[in-house]
């Protein structure tokens, strides 16, 4: 898809960080844009600082763990604009401790958000892309957690290893079909976003993100986002499949890769990358 200009793009976890970055890059580019986040007073501020900025845009709370309320986003999106070109399945949470440490909620609220997510985007645009017929792309956000399988962070991890599996499949499913939907999967390192702050709302007792010293610190000193959605939109652009931002992860991700090619028993550093960045 080479020209965005008066195309319609979604976009979920639009509120902040690289949603709000691939928000702003798809105004810039001449599209139209469809904001989707859980945080409605946050939603309304980046849909009005787009709108400052002459971008044509919709704003819809949207909760991505409800199936409901992504096929309210879907239905939105076509009955205002008519068309939807492009979908980032995008919104994600984080939180940090051992498997067995992690609580049942925390498990829950990350899987609702990072993988039931995808899934209901996918179940809630694909069958309208391909009815409409016209060429689009999916981009589903998942992460270098997604390709790599060290310390830390575990429940995240399965999430987003689900999502690369799942933005595979997609991609074959699709081509068998010869439809003109092109599938990308965004795997980026660490990004300065919000993650780090995140919660899964104001009731007593809901899961909040629990971020160590070290990841914390690399998020603080990682990645623009806007460098993210620029790069994301070359993808895009030139129907990449994968999307991978940060080259200091090549080697992590080569020896699991090789791991399983070898079948060898999974080797563990002795720190996870995010201490290293610290150090």
């Amino acid at each position: 898809m080479n020209e965005l200009r008066e195309k319609t793009c979604v976009v979920t976890g639009a509120a902040s960080g690289i949603g709000h970055a691939l928000a702003t890059a798809f105004v810039e580019a001449g599209a139209r844009v469809v904001l989707a986040d859980v945080d409605e007073s946050r939603l309304a501020e980046s849909a009005e600082g787009l709108r400052r900025a002459g971008g044509d845009v919709l704003a819809v709370r949207t909760d991505v763990a409800r199936a409901a309320d992504v096929e309210q986003l879907a239905g939105r999106a076509w009955e205002t604009f008519g068309a939807v070109h492009v979908v980032c399945n995008n919104a994600g949470v984080a939180s940090d401790a051992p498997l067995w440490e992690s609580s049942l909620a925390e498990w829950e609220w990350m899987i609702g958000v990072n993988l039931w997510g995808v899934v209901h985007g996918i179940r809630a645009f694909v069958p309208r892309l391909l009815e409409q017929g016209v060429e689009a792309h999916v981009v589903n956000t998942a992460s270098i957690a997604g390709l790599i399988s060290e310390p830390g962070l575990g429940a995240y991890k399965a999430t987003k290893h689900a999502v690369v599996s799942l933005s595979e499949t997609l991609r074959h499913e699709l081509a068998l079909r010869r439809a003109p939907i092109g599938v990308s999967v965004l795997c980026p390192g660490f990004v300065r976003t919000r993650m780090a702050d995140a919660s899964a709302g104001a009731a007593p007792g809901a899961p909040r993100a629990r971020v160590d010293a070290a990841h914390r610190q690399a998020l603080e000193h990682g990645m623009a986002p806007s460098v993210v959605a620029q790069r994301t939109l070359a993808a895009i652009r030139e129907d990449r499949f994968w999307i991978r931002t940060h080259t200091d992860w090549e080697g992590p991700i080569r020896t699991r890769a090789l791991d399983v090619v070898d079948a060898r028993d999974p080797a563990t550093r002795t720190k996870p990358q995010a201490e290293e960045r610290r150090t």
